[in-house]
């Protein structure tokens, strides 16, 4: 069996479906046009899948461990590749267009819930420790372009043969990913498991709540009803997280996982990341075609600096995670991407040179480089086999988690932001003009400075990942080439 084949057989579907998790930002506003609905429902759009997505992967893990990870994503990726062609007939079937189309977004989200974990499991249970980080390289180097090429590829379509392609495109990957899967993933040994279906039920609805809450406060005034979602939210997931404390066979989350340090602070860190990501690019998008008239293919183009920086870089990160402590890398490259988000924000203004907007795009890719990488293999390096579909499971949790608050507090800040410096006018009220989204001149300024601002919050939210990162200790594969035990932190 050769393990770089299974692994880039994966990565087909892998990368498809995490372009899907951005692919939606560069045509948010030709969605919201189209469909003929505002900013925050829109935005459902992306929460809805990113939702869904996140709140099945403690489950979907532990069935790869169950049933076999090659079946699981071939399962999985059947769902998402039929539910990519609802998605781009959503308004020409009956009913609602945004509704039909949030509809099966949901189902599209709950395919990717399968096929994610397996990828991550198939690393960890074919390559050695010590070989795992430039395999995890891999994986993260897809994850970081992914999230990256999707809004590039996604402003080609939407300007092109309109905005249902970002998810007809996916019909024809599936259909080769499938293939690919089929012919060179390995069918590897199960393990038998029981599932915590109370453990279900409660992490689910407690994540409806929280993200309904928080992304629907501020179109309601964050009035009573809202907070009160928003508490019940909070305590259903500490009610999950108690009930996991529970004798049982196999809980949800395998709290034991936790008392490994690199696993605690690697899901802190991939959290933050994923939270910032998918946040950032929300109001980037809106600035360029709202404030700067670019269509959607041009401001995805102000993002391949991010794409080549990663790609070129991605390698390097790969054959230093498995060389060097994993703080030496991954914490500066979480720095790095706060930094660009901090540098969009200086910059961000209706006059300033298109060019100068390059910049934090190549700064945003050094970092992620350094980021996707070191911190997955850090996650999952020391976890022993049997765990492999559960820890993987949870980090892809811990990070769709991030994501999924990332979408519904930057949807809260942007409609917040816009009330206060617009006096409530922005992108729900985009009259037609030469690019059909352009806003009319006596408005960019305001605008620029709400899309200015709600950028701060991921940057601030990056910082939570630093502290995580700069707090990894010695991997246990360069503590024995150096002839020494794991450091330990003081307790």
């Amino acid at each position: 069996m050769n393990p770089w084949r299974a692994l880039w057989a994966l990565v087909i579907g892998f990368f498809m479906i995490l372009v899907d998790t951005t692919i939606v930002s560069v045509a948010n506003p030709s969605i919201q046009q189209g469909l003929g609905t505002d900013t925050s429902t829109v935005i459902w759009v992306t929460s809805a899948y990113l939702l869904a997505y996140a709140v099945p992967l403690l489950v979907t893990g532990r069935l790869g461990d169950r049933f076999g990870p090659k079946r699981i994503y071939l399962v999985g990726l059947t769902i998402f590749t039929l539910s990519s062609l609802a998605c781009g007939l959503a308004d020409a079937l009956p009913g609602s267009g945004i509704g039909n189309l949030i509809a099966a977004r949901v189902v599209q989200g709950l395919g990717a819930s399968l096929m994610t974990p397996q990828t991550m499991a198939v690393i960890t249970r074919t390559f050695p420790a010590a070989r795992r980080g430039a395999a995890m390289a891999l994986w993260g180097a897809v994850a970081g372009v992914a999230t990256l090429v999707g809004p590039l590829l996604g402003g080609v379509l939407v300007d092109g043969p309109g905005w249902e392609w970002i998810f007809f495109v996916n019909v024809p990957v599936g259909v080769i990913a499938f293939i690919a899967a089929q012919v060179l993933v390995p069918h590897l040994d199960t393990h038998a498991h029981t599932f915590d279906w109370l453990g279900v039920a409660l992490s689910g609805a407690g994540m409806f709540l929280l993200v309904f809450g928080i992304q629907e406060g501020q179109a309601h005034d964050w009035n009573a009803w809202v907070w009160g979602c928003i508490a019940a939210g909070v305590a259903v997931l500490a009610a999950f997280v108690i009930s996991q404390r529970r004798d049982v066979a196999e809980p949800l989350l395998p709290l034991a996982l936790f008392r490994d340090r690199n696993f605690s602070l690697a899901n802190v860190a991939i959290s933050s990341v994923g939270f910032a990501i998918t946040a950032m690019f929300i109001p980037l998008v809106y600035f360029f075609q709202a404030v700067r008239g670019l269509t959607p293919t041009q401001s995805a183009l102000m993002t391949v600096p991010t794409a080549l920086a990663t790609l070129a870089l991605a390698p390097v990160a790969g054959r230093l995670t498995d060389r060097l402590h994993p703080r030496l890398t991954a914490a500066p490259g979480i720095v790095t991407t706060a930094a660009a988000l901090v540098l969009y924000a200086v910059l961000m203004s209706p006059d300033i040179p298109i060019g100068w907007l390059l910049l934090p795009a190549l700064l945003m890719g050094i970092g992620a480089s350094f980021t996707w990488g070191p911190v997955s293999s850090t996650a999952t390096r020391n976890l022993p086999l049997a765990a492999a579909g559960a820890g993987s499971g949870v980090y892809n949790a811990t990070r769709q988690v991030g994501a999924v608050l990332g979408s519904a507090a930057i949807a809260a800040l942007m409609v917040n932001r816009i009330a206060v410096n617009l006096g409530g006018g922005g992108p729900a009220a985009i009259p037609e003009g030469a690019t059909g989204l352009q806003l009319p001149e006596p408005l960019r300024d305001a605008f620029t400075t709400a899309m200015a601002q709600s950028l701060l919050l991921p940057a601030a939210v990056l910082l939570v990942g630093v502290a995580a990162a700069a707090s990894f200790e010695r991997p246990a594969h360069l503590a024995e080439a150096v002839g020494r035990r794991p450091e330990r932190e003081p307790q």
